[in-house]
């Protein structure tokens, strides 16, 4: 079978991988020689590793995950591109930002849960330090990683002869694809009234005012601030770095002296007031509070209205989809392309058990061309309550793919194995160099790459 290249390091799903690691080097130091699988140059494989990208993959519904002896040496391939990545002069060093970052997907992930000591327990976790720490070292592997791979392969590209020959070669291992659907989607946030606009300025003019008045900044916040990320903290939000707020906010914070509060600031997240904490180069610390522009009732109403004469407009062919789409869609993901839904790997054909479950139910039983009526969707990546209509542009029943319909789809399998190809070269050639010492208890592994032939490094 054609090789499938994979970078293991998943933030969602390996903080556990991580945390199980840094428990066992932490609170067991005598067990680690005995929990480590391989070691390649500085690098380290635990056991662990290998037990968490199992209990990945199955989580993930992969098949054919492989034994422990493919899974080992796909994890020892990816090693040794980071060990070597770290030490390429020509990868930039965001270490800076990777810490910012961790700051804030750290805050992120707080939002989903009730307290920090909640979120802890569930990442097994004993300290914020310990799991920020984690978050940057998956987000560091994952970037050197990833920047390595692409200068190996920078400049690799595929003709038409070489995708036909890899067809003719793998046509009967390419898989079977399930029943697919093209989508396009007009999105509208509903609109706040102006006088539910005015009502929430209002609250947080009176608000800035008992804090001027000698009220705390930390306590409103957690009375009042609907940011689930940083109400508990008193509204604070550290260490932040240029470019991670959304522009109305961050161009608030950095024209605020240390300890001003600013008047009400809307963003799409709703209204804020923002205290400057500290202000250090591009780094900043503030406190907000934020009050949502969450719709009610007749809001959302009105935007399904909106939507339903837009869809009326569309059928009596007064306006195509594409146009309705550029002129009234608040999906920037979609607005520009004629509202076409695109999937993770940028293919607009989307396989219909993959969908969104509440866009699966819209579009059961429509035909080609057919529309959906307006619904409010599940929480757009901004947590915004929206209201969409989907139309169905085509039905692409199950197969397996072929070359006449599926060209891009298989050039793509094809390119990713070419470059994969020349990876493993350059992994060969630095093996004479590179130190690796695998545990015997995989001396019975049939590796692909002979891992354990000796090396010059000492």
């Amino acid at each position: 079978m054609f090789k499938n290249f994979r970078f293991f390091f998943i933030l969602s799903t390996l903080i556990l991988a991580l945390s199980g690691g840094l428990l066992k080097a932490q609170i067991h130091p005598g067990q680690l020689a005995d929990g480590i699988a391989a070691v390649i140059g500085n690098e380290i494989v635990l056991e662990s590793d290998i037990e968490e990208y199992v209990n990945m993959a199955k989580q993930q519904g992969t098949a054919n995950i492989g034994d422990r002896c493919e899974i080992l040496e796909n994890i020892i391939h990816n090693k040794l591109l980071l060990f070597y990545a770290k030490k390429d002069t020509l990868i930039r060093n965001v270490n800076k930002e990777l810490k910012a970052d961790a700051d804030s997907r750290y805050q992120q992930m707080l939002s989903g849960f009730s307290s920090e000591k909640d979120m802890l327990k569930a990442y097994r976790f004993r300290t914020a330090y310990e799991l920020k720490a984690a978050i940057e070292k998956l987000s560091s592997d994952q970037y050197y990683q990833g920047e390595k791979y692409k200068l190996i392969t920078k400049g690799v590209d595929i003709t038409p002869s070489e995708v036909s020959a890899f067809y003719a070669q793998y046509k009967s291992q390419l898989p079977e694809v399930n029943e697919e659907v093209k989508l396009s989607r007009i999105m509208m946030y509903p609109k706040l009234t102006d006088n539910r606009k005015q009502e929430i300025i209002q609250k947080l003019k009176n608000i800035k005012a008992d804090i001027l008045k000698g009220a705390s900044f930390e306590d409103q916040a957690r009375i009042y601030s609907d940011d689930p990320g940083s109400a508990a903290y008193g509204g604070l939000i550290t260490k932040v770095s240029k470019g991670m707020m959304v522009k109305p906010f961050e161009a608030t914070a950095l024209n605020l002296q240390e300890g001003e509060i600013s008047d009400p600031v809307e963003t799409e997240y709703g209204f804020h007031i923002i205290q400057l904490v500290r202000k250090a180069g591009k780094i900043y610390d503030v406190r907000h509070i934020l009050i949502a522009n969450t719709p009610n009732a007749q809001e959302i109403a009105s935007a399904k209205g909106e939507l339903t004469k837009i869809k009326s407009q569309i059928q009596a062919g007064k306006i195509s989809f594409k146009e309705a789409a550029l002129k009234y869609s608040d999906d920037k993901t979609t607005k520009f392309n004629a509202g076409v839904m695109t999937g993770s790997d940028g293919s607009d054909n989307l396989e219909k058990t993959k969908l969104d479950p509440i866009d699966a139910y819209q579009i059961a039983g429509l035909n080609k061309g057919e529309i959906t009526d307006p619904y409010e969707m599940g929480e757009a990546q901004n947590k915004k309550k929206a209201i969409a209509l989907i139309q169905v542009d085509d039905i692409i029943p199950a197969h397996t793919l072929s070359i006449d319909t599926d060209y891009e789809r298989i050039k793509a399998i094809a390119l990713n194995q070419k470059k994969n190809d020349v990876v493993d070269r350059w992994v060969i050639s630095k093996l004479p160099d590179t130190f690796i010492s695998i545990n015997n208890r995989y001396k019975h592994c049939q590796f692909k790459t002979d891992w354990k032939r000796k090396t010059s490094a000492k």
